[in-house]
């Protein structure tokens, strides 16, 4: 295996601990808000839980490594520099607290390199459109109108009963609920690290075109993603659980139950969507589905704008990268060492407003700007 080839999997193994940490709160937002699980003990399990996932299913993997573009025009090279512009967009949206999906950060990462490098033919643009794009504006629609309705029906159903009885019982039930989106999770997003180094050894000619992934590519992948997730990106954790909505269990639980439901299925199709949007999603039909509760769509509003901008800007990224990199062994090390540059500097940024698992609660309840009544 040579040194491009390995530098190509280790940098996708850092992408992948990098969607790991930001997406922990897609699993566990919502439990951590209604304080249903402690957040250490929420991350672990979603570590845990993100391990075993990864082995469930290889179908979003073939996707990425035969279904998004042409193996046979592009060179590891190019995946490194789509690589690092997927890392870089996921640091910088990771320090901004915004749920941006990692997924599409990796798939504009990996097209804009491959096409500086390769030009636009070697883009399976129908692929992109049926299994990116279309996902990408239904999947949080889907998953917001199921928590919506969902979250009506708890409320009607349990109207009666004792608030005390109702919230513990939501409670356990979250555990569940946060438990099997965490599962989905490693099913669908581990599986794209996978495709990535798969399509890196087709390329290489190590793997035949249309293969899966080697087990070793898939342990690894798991591993990534699952100490990602265990170290809690407390910072998307505190968006999602506490300035879209203040979330009750009732409504943590419809919304948990309405994004496994979503991510899950895709997962078995092999559409790679991303599950920050549908977790997203989740969450604001669940937060409009109970009544008199405040949704502060303002911050949906940048959210969708983060949701817009991430396959284009990690596209430009992932292009600068690859055209640096395409040049020799000397701008594939600039490329390197810039990219560990930038990343430091963000780290260093984020610790100007640490946020952990100590106060990653204790932004307060958002103040009425829009309610919307079930």
């Amino acid at each position: 295996m040579s040194t491009i080839v390995i530098a190509v999997v280790i940098t996708a193994l850092m992408f992948d601990f990098t969607n790991g940490f930001h997406d922990t709160a897609n699993a566990m937002a919502t439990s951590i808000a209604t304080e249903a699980l402690r957040p250490k003990v929420a991350v672990i399990l979603a570590g845990v839980l993100n391990f075993i996932g990864a082995f469930l299913s290889v179908e979003v993997a073939k996707t990425i490594s035969s279904g998004l573009v042409d193996d046979t025009q592009i060179t590891p090279v190019v995946i490194f520099g789509g690589l690092v512009g997927a890392i870089l967009w996921n640091l910088l949206t990771w320090l901004l607290g915004l749920p941006s999906s990692s997924s599409h950060a990796l798939f504009g990462g990996l097209i804009g390199a491959t096409w500086v490098a390769a030009g636009s033919n070697a883009i399976q643009f129908a692929n992109v459109i049926s299994k990116v794009l279309l996902p990408l504006v239904l999947s949080p629609i889907i998953a917001g109108v199921i928590a919506l309705a969902g979250t009506y029906f708890a409320y009607r159903i349990t109207r009666r009963a004792k608030e005390s009885t109702v919230k513990r019982g939501f409670r356990v039930s979250q555990i569940v609920s946060a438990s099997m989106v965490a599962l989905a999770h490693g099913t669908n997003d581990a599986q794209k690290t996978m495709g990535v180094i798969t399509l890196t050894l087709i390329t290489a000619g190590l793997l035949p075109s249309n293969s899966g992934p080697p087990f070793w590519v898939i342990f690894s992948c798991a591993v990534a993603i699952a100490v990602g997730t265990a170290l809690g990106g407390w910072r998307i954790i505190q968006t999602m659980g506490k300035r879209i909505s203040e979330i009750q269990s009732p409504q943590g639980f419809t919304a948990e139950t309405s994004s496994a439901a979503v991510i899950l299925t895709s997962a078995h199709l092999g559409f790679a969507l991303s599950t920050t949007q549908v977790c997203t999603g989740s969450i604001f039909g669940a937060g409009a589905g109970r009544k008199l509760a405040s949704v502060q769509w303002s911050v949906a509003g940048r959210m969708v704008t983060a949701w817009v901008m991430t396959l284009p800007a990690a596209a430009i990224m992932g292009a600068v990268a690859a055209w640096v990199a395409g040049s020799g062994t000397l701008g594939t090390i600039v490329v390197a060492v810039v990219g560990i540059a930038i990343s430091a500097g963000i780290y260093a940024a984020s610790r100007l407003r640490p946020v952990n698992a100590h106060n990653v609660n204790d932004v307060p309840a958002p103040q009425p700007a829009a309610a919307t009544a079930a």
